[in-house]
């Protein structure tokens, strides 16, 4: 009652069959055309691939990045963008996705307005898991047409409730525990087999709700034994843990996931406590919404930084020779700066991941065009700023100053892109 109360659970009977039907087979439907995939993730300076097979679907030009890699949405059908798909179904997919993605805000506002309720009243006799069903209206009686997140009714005064619940992406996870050869076992209560160690969620806006929806691929013999009385958690079935963040004194809490049910971490759960994901016998997949920190994290930031990095080129009017506009240290830093970004950030992030978008959709091959395209302009204003620096007329004082911040990114550009060939 006082350590997980910002844990909230939803049976799958309180979720719209509609709903259900949709999602599930958007799931089905991305296995088929093999749209998941492991990731290559870095911890403490050492590779690893990653037992859950992951796809992020979302905003169009939104990344998403977790342990030194970053993943780039497959864009759900979004209004004003043209998405080309590689099959209808995949377009059915996403936007099943992203109708869950516009029910679990519409879940998670809920929860925080009932939780801010609940504070204010002080009332003191709460469970840790909300049974109730809290949204009976079938997605056929709303309309079926998935609405504008920012079309929701939401007081002005609740305007932050609001922005911490505005899911702008969806991290779909797969793992069959059955294909794996060794998983972790939990190592501070005793829990099991465990399909993802635990962790906070990285990368998001702060205190936003995390909001997962759960289908495990369920069969007759995993049901029997959910009947059987066991002591401690039923390893057949999948569970979610928490724990409190570095803390083992307190117990551990495991709850158990059938298909379609939905859990919420509200508030600064993510924060203040860590979780887990512990494996059952049959395959599973999630969908885990977020509202991803997207201050450095979508096209739109990107494109605009490399603008400003390229406004200190210029071409000269008596020919079509280039030359730079400011040779400043503060100047030259900043561009080299957003040269190192957009390469390591960006375009090495994208292309080390191979091709696997395309299976999806080609929507960010233009974008990617276009930034290696400033990418090239960068390469030559660094030259420029190698050959300026060279010539005796420049003022000893402003030189050396140019020249000991340039040589500083020019030295982490080369450690970088000898870490990124070696990967």
């Amino acid at each position: 009652k006082t350590k997980y109360s910002k844990l909230i659970f939803r049976k799958s009977d309180t979720v719209p069959e509609e709903l259900h039907q949709m999602v599930q087979e958007s799931f089905l439907t991305l296995r088929e055309h093999n749209c998941f995939f492991q990731d290559l993730v870095r911890i403490k300076g050492k590779d690893f691939l990653t037992p859950v097979s992951r796809i992020l679907i979302g905003n169009p030009g939104c990344t998403y990045k977790y342990l030194n890699t970053r993943l780039f949405t497959v864009p759900w059908p979004t209004e004003g963008y043209d998405i080309k798909y590689c099959s209808p179904q995949i377009h059915d997919a996403c936007k099943a996705l992203m109708r869950l993605n516009d029910y679990l805000h519409i879940e998670a506002v809920k929860a925080l307005q009932g939780q801010n309720l609940f504070e204010t009243k002080e009332i003191e006799d709460t469970t840790v898991i909300d049974r109730e069903q809290s949204f009976a209206t079938s997605l056929t009686e709303q309309g079926s047409v998935s609405k504008d997140q920012s079309d929701i009714c939401v007081p002005e005064d609740d305007r932050s409730l609001k922005n911490r619940t505005s899911y702008n992406l969806t991290l779909l996870n797969y793992m069959d525990p059955l294909q794996m050869l060794y998983l972790k076992q939990e190592p501070y209560f005793g829990m099991g087999n465990m399909a993802v160690s635990w962790h906070h969620d990285e990368n998001l806006v702060e205190r936003s709700v995390v909001a997962v929806y759960s289908y495990s691929c369920e069969d007759s013999a995993i049901e029997e034994s959910n009947e059987q009385e066991l002591k401690g958690r039923n390893p057949a079935v999948w569970h979610v843990g928490l724990k409190v963040a570095w803390d083992i004194e307190t117990p551990g809490l495991a709850v158990p996931l059938h298909q379609g049910d939905i859990y919420l971490m509200l508030d600064d759960l993510n924060m203040t406590h860590q979780h887990c994901v512990l494996a059952g016998l049959s395959p599973r997949f999630s969908s885990t919404h977020r509202v991803a920190d997207s201050s450095r994290g979508t096209l739109e930031y990107i494109l605009a930084q490399c603008e400003l990095a390229l406004q200190n080129l210029q071409t000269d009017s008596d020919s079509t020779a280039l030359s730079l506009k400011s040779l400043e240290a503060v100047v030259v830093k900043q561009v080299e700066e957003i040269h190192n970004e957009v390469e390591f950030e960006w375009l090495r992030q994208f292309w080390f991941q191979g091709k696997r978008y395309l299976k999806c959709t080609d929507w960010w091959l233009k974008p990617m065009a276009k930034l290696e395209e400033f990418w090239r302009k960068m390469e030559i204003m660094t030259s420029l700023v190698l050959s300026e620096v060279r010539k005796e007329q420049q003022m000893e004082e402003q030189r050396n100053e140019t020249v000991s911040c340039f040589l500083l990114l020019l030295k982490e550009r080369q450690k970088l892109r000898k870490e990124w060939t070696a990967r």
